[in-house]
């Protein structure tokens, strides 16, 4: 799931291998981001992983997107923020763009470099309870 919708999002195919993702799932990831998946039926059709301060990923199946899945775990992740998020998107992923932006999402900077070689824009959530 999470590979096939990053593949859909960015327009190219996932550089690390299955195997390289599991792990990457099971032993770094869990170390400093707690991990929620949108079960329907039995099957992940959604992921986020978040701490406090940043979500590292938010992937819905792309069968299910358009669906509330994104905002139920979007949710999540800002009732246990400290009041604010960061997050990165790629440039090209236009569609992630207007579900942050709708979100409360404010871009912060652009250009960072990653390993698909993309442009990143940078977003910032800060709960209106901060103020």
């Amino acid at each position: 799931m999470w590979r096939d919708s990053k593949e859909q999002a960015i327009g190219q195919k996932e550089i690390h291998s299955f195997d390289n993702h599991l792990y990457f799932l099971n032993h770094i990831l869990t170390r400093d981001f707690q991990i929620y998946l949108a079960l329907m039926d039995g099957k992940v059709v959604g992921m986020i992983a978040f701490n406090e301060k940043e979500i590292s990923q938010l992937y819905i199946h792309i069968d299910y997107q358009g669906m509330g899945i994104g905002q139920t775990l979007l949710d999540r992740a800002k009732e246990q923020s400290s009041g604010r998020l960061t997050l990165f998107t790629f440039e090209v992923n236009v569609k992630a763009q207007r579900f942050y932006e709708k979100h409360g999402f404010k871009i912060i900077s652009r250009g960072h470099i990653n390993e698909e070689n993309l442009p990143d824009i940078k977003y910032e959530w800060i709960s209106n309870k901060i103020y």
